[in-house]
């Protein structure tokens, strides 16, 4: 069975960082494409930064790009996303997605199973 559990949400004021840690099992972690998503109330979920498993660039949306960063350790089967520089409009739960393919689809079509979601709060 497919499992992916996230963590490392919480309240963090405008300008602060933190991480967030999703650990899979029941699969290869290095076979497929795994990305962070998020949603906000009343919005679609959206796709923050995905990582392939060949050595190709991340996909990072473009609202976070030079403030977060994706990463995943096989060893550990775990992905990372390293978020600095928060603000306000990054408040979202956070899921995190284990993609159909290898490929680092954006959209949460590419993508076949989720995490239970971890909320992140950024005050102004």
């Amino acid at each position: 069975e497919v499992q992916l559990v996230e963590s490392g949400g919480g309240l963090v004021q405008t300008g602060g960082s933190l991480i967030l840690s999703c650990a899979g099992s029941g699969f290869t972690f290095e076979d497929l494409a795994l990305g962070w998503f998020r949603q906000a109330p009343g919005r679609e979920r959206e796709g923050v930064a995905c990582i392939g498993s060949s050595d190709g660039e991340p996909y990072y949306l473009n609202s976070v790009k030079g403030r977060f960063t994706i990463s995943s350790d096989h060893a550990k089967n775990t992905v990372y996303l390293q978020m600095n520089s928060l603000k306000p409009e990054d408040t979202a739960v956070y899921y995190c997605g284990r993609a159909k393919t290898v490929v680092p689809g954006r959209r949460p079509s590419d993508y076949d199973d989720w995490g239970q979601g971890t909320q992140v709060t950024v005050s102004s």
